[in-house]
Parts: structure tokens; C-alpha cells; sequence
């Protein structure tokens, strides 16, 4: 018997498919032949209508089938498959828990505005917008002529909102850029010690990829001109991850090299106002007067990562291979998360809380650094400061560097190091300060301080 409840929210026709399709599945063989639909209907007291669209619906999933002067007979499934399997092993995974957690790109959790982002998204549902709409592929006109607005005077870029394209976090920009490159490009140079995820996006596209030194002016720009390349991927004003800031002389260099090989710049301009020491140096792509810069932004490291917006502004003559690529293409950012920001960057909160994120990292910043001397003073260096969200340092003395990590791990404090984004020879520890209020970085570096002078050999 099929239990059928006539007093229940879900429609009968769909009672009575899952009973039979239970039923077929435990008990009948191919060939058998079901109820006619009168004999069904009789039974269980439901309408020719309702038992009919139960049997479409086993006949759509190919459980059964229709054969004039035969009724409905039962087809060949492999039943196996769809008798459900029960993991009575299924457990949870494992996170590992941190005491101190020393993260390098994380932001306290208690910065983002929640406030006025609740205020706005509830403004968003009170203009009944349209949530069944697609974003537009490029991203929704007002978020980039806000956009910018703000890098123009922000960073110097030259850009109208028809020129930037919005993406979803740094990754998805670089995918979309090696994609609508590969016909014109086939290599990429790239800074050595360089970001290893920008490498890796366009290499997984084919691209061959050749590294650039470094030194205290930035990428080598006279080993960058022996290379077989016309492609090139930089982060001048605060080069990751050595926090060197490429001078205006070598800037010029660059975009001569462009120039000269018809080739193109990626710049990533990240970290570029968290700058604590200096003023900010404009963007690379303000000097460009040729089109030979595309540059990539994002707000994943001052508002908030889980929103995963980024931006990229491409050269003119880029736009019309952009339309023809991705003409049919929606945006990956949601567009309720799109609308949410342009009205918070309308609205002058943007740049007020920038300014304030900026004002706390560089206490935080400040607190980091008197820690590391006061703590680990001459059995440390610091290779890296003044910008970002982390104090790059090294030993001075001989440290086990597997033995830090062992004791690290074992007093649940979580450590970064360069090469873990970076790969290469060149290695840091990347101290991050920004998830910290001041009370529990003193403890961090104190109990940090700990394990680093057990690890000496």
C-alpha cells in the first residue's frame, strides 16, 4: 500500500511518484506492468489528472514506459545506483584550531562597517530592485564610474568606468586577462621573489613563464630586456613581497620597454595606500600615456575579502577584444554585493573608512614592530616594513626553521612564510598584526618570542 496524505502541503501527483518509484525500485522487475491509471485512481481515491502526471514524471526519469495495448511497464535500470547510500562514517572535518594566528592578509573581524552596509542592503530591498536581473558581464555601470572616480584621485589612473572591468577577487581577473591575452601573448615575465599565484594563473593557460630579479629599484629592467617576452607582470609601488618600491626613473624605463617591444604591463597595485611611512606614489598606469598598462586592484585588503570584488582598468584598444571574448558573459559578483558597494562609495563611507583602517594599521603596525625588537631584539632583522598588512623578518642567528615550526604547531600558534606564495630561495616569516587588538599582539609575540629562542641551534 502507498500511504497518500490528502492533507498534506506536498502536491498528491508527487506522493504518489515517490511512493512508485520506491516501489519499482524494491520490488518490481523490467518488464512488469503497473495499475492502469483508472485502477490507481480507484484505489486511493485521486483523479485521473494526478495519477497521470506521476506516471510523466517515471516515465521522464525512464523508469517506466508507455506501450499501446500493454499499459506502463517497467524499464531496464541498473537499480544500484539508485538505492541511496548511507555513510554511517560521515564526519566533520577537522579545522585546526589557532591560539595565535599571525595571518598576513587577514582583517579584524571587527572593522568592517556592518552598520552602514546594513542600512544600505536594506535600502537595496526597500528600491525593490530587480534580484531576478543578471549583472551586467562587465559589472554594473555605477560601481565603476565610483570606482573610477576614486582611483583617479586616489592613485593618479587615468580611466574612464567604460574601461574598468569588475571581477570577482584578483584570481578571476588574472584568469580573465590570460584569456583574452593568449592569441597576442604566449610568456610572461614575472618578479623573482614574485607572487606565485599570478604565475600560476597564467601559467595553467599555457603561458610560458620566465622571472625577473629583483633589487632595490624593483624588477630588473635591462634582465627583463634580454628575455624573449613582451609581457610582464609587476607590483612597483610595493613589490610583494619585499615591500620595495620601484622609483619614478625605472617606472620610465618600464614603459620605454613597452613601448619599444610593443608589449604590456600588468600592474597590480597592491598594498599601494597601506603605506604607514610614506605618501602613496601614484600608479604606474598614471604615467602611461602610450596604453601599456593594465591595472588590477581589489578591496579584498582594507574592506573586506569575502566580498571578493576586484577591479581591472584595460588600455583602450583592449576593449574591443574584451566585448568580442566575453560579449555574452555575466558578472561573477553578485549583483545585490555590486550596488551595495557603489552606494557606499556615493556616499563618502569608502574613503572615511579607509582612513581609518589606514590610521589603525599603522598603530598596529608600530605595535608590531617595538614587540619584535623588544622581544627577539639582535636574533632578528627586518627585511620588510612600512606598508601592508605584515613585518617581514629573518633570523640572525642559526634557527631551526623545521623546529619552529614543530613548536609552533604544537603551542597552536600559526606562522606564514614567504615562500609559501612566493616559492623560490628567498624566505621570510611573515609577521601579520592587523587581526590583533594591542593587548593579544603583546601575548602573540611573547609566546612567539618563546618558541623562536628554543629553535636556536
Amino acid at each position: 500500500m502507498y500511504i497518500i496524505n490528502q492533507t498534506m502541503k506536498t502536491p498528491l501527483h508527487i506522493q504518489l511518484y515517490e511512493e512508485l518509484k520506491k516501489d519499482i525500485i524494491e520490488n518490481y522487475k523490467v518488464g512488469d506492468k503497473l495499475p492502469s491509471i483508472r485502477k490507481l485512481g480507484s484505489i486511493y481515491n485521486l483523479s485521473r489528472t494526478t495519477v497521470e502526471n506521476a506516471y510523466s514524471q517515471l516515465v521522464v526519469e525512464g523508469y517506466i514506459e508507455s506501450y499501446p495495448r500493454k499499459g506502463y511497464l517497467v524499464e531496464d535500470i541498473n537499480v544500484s545506483t539508485f538505492k541511496p547510500k548511507i555513510n554511517l562514517d560521515n564526519k566533520k572535518e577537522k579545522k585546526e584550531t589557532w591560539i595565535y594566528d599571525f595571518n598576513p592578509i587577514g582583517l579584524s573581524k571587527n572593522t568592517f562597517p556592518i552598520k552602514v552596509w546594513k542600512r544600505l542592503f536594506n535600502k537595496y530591498i526597500d528600491e525593490k530592485t530587480d534580484l531576478g536581473a543578471y549583472p551586467n558581464g562587465q559589472g554594473e555601470e555605477n560601481l565603476r564610474i565610483e570606482i573610477a572616480k576614486y582611483i583617479n584621485k586616489a592613485r593618479g589612473v587615468n580611466c574612464n568606468a567604460h574601461q574598468i572591468i569588475i571581477g570577482c577577487g584578483f584570481t578571476n581577473s588574472m584568469e580573465l586577462l590570460a584569456k583574452l591575452l593568449d592569441e597576442k601573448y604566449d610568456t610572461l615575465s614575472i618578479e623573482n621573489p614574485g607572487y606565485i599565484m599570478a604565475a600560476n594563473t597564467f601559467k595553467s593557460h599555457k603561458y610560458e613563464i620566465k622571472k625577473v630579479s629583483i633589487d632595490k629599484q624593483g624588477i630588473k629592467i635591462d634582465e627583463l630586456e634580454k628575455q624573449d617576452s613582451r609581457l610582464v607582470y609587476v607590483t612597483p609601488s610595493h613589490q610583494y613581497p619585499t615591500g620595495v618600491t620601484m622609483p619614478i626613473s625605472n617606472r620610465y624605463k618600464l614603459l620605454e620597454w613597452a613601448e619599444k617591444n610593443d608589449g604590456l604591463i600588468i600592474e597590480d597595485d597592491c598594498d599601494s595606500e597601506l603605506n604607514y611611512v610614506n605618501r602613496p606614489i601614484p600608479s604606474l598606469q598614471g604615467l602611461d600615456k602610450s596604453g601599456r598598462v593594465v591595472y588590477i586592484g581589489t578591496f579584498s585588503k582594507s574592506l573586506s575579502a569575502s566580498l571578493r570584488i576586484s577591479y581591472m582598468v584595460l588600455p583602450e584598444h583592449l576593449l574591443d577584444l574584451y566585448h568580442n571574448h566575453y560579449a555574452k558573459s555575466f558578472s561573477t559578483v553578485p549583483l545585490m554585493v555590486q550596488i551595495i558597494l557603489e552606494k557606499f562609495m556615493k556616499e563618502g563611507h569608502w574613503e572615511r573608512h579607509f582612513r581609518r583602517i589606514r590610521t589603525m594599521n599603522r598603530k598596529k603596525h608600530k605595535l608590531m614592530k617595538s614587540l619584535l625588537i623588544k622581544n627577539l631584539g639582535s636574533s632578528m632583522k627586518i627585511e620588510a616594513e612600512g606598508a601592508g598588512l605584515s613585518i617581514l623578518i629573518n633570523p640572525t642567528v642559526n634557527i631551526n626553521i623545521e623546529k619552529l615550526k614543530k613548536l609552533a604547531k604544537k603551542e597552536k600558534i600559526k606562522l606564514y612564510f614567504t615562500k609559501d606564495t612566493c616559492g623560490g630561495d628567498w624566505d621570510t616569516i611573515r609577521m601579520g598584526f592587523v587581526i590583533f587588538n594591542e593587548d593579544e599582539m603583546k601575548v602573540a609575540v611573547e609566546q612567539f618570542s618563546t618558541i623562536w629562542y628554543k629553535a636556536m641551534e
